[in-house]
């Protein structure tokens, strides 16, 4: 899990957004999608990894995964959640 500091400062590397912790249902959301292999991240390539949890942009729009405790704050590997 993410440490409560480390969410305190870190932001969305594209527009400095506040990040706040995915919800469990849309993780599993996610990782259903992941799973039958339809999904796609920012730079249109498969996601292949289910993710542990993930980190929301304060608009919605974008979720950095989280994998093995590390956030993925790359923003190719950011994930649209818009019409999840």
């Amino acid at each position: 899990m993410i440490d409560e500091e480390l969410l305190n400062i870190i932001v969305c590397p594209e527009t400095k957004q506040d990040l706040a912790l995915a919800e469990p249902g849309l993780v599993e959301k996610i990782n259903l999608l992941i799973e039958k292999g339809e999904l796609l991240n920012r730079s249109k390539q498969k996601v292949s990894d289910k993710i542990d949890c993930g980190l929301v942009r304060a608009d919605r729009k974008y979720l950095y995964p989280v994998r093995d405790d590390i956030p993925i704050l790359l923003m190719d590997e950011s994930i649209n959640i818009e019409n999840i």
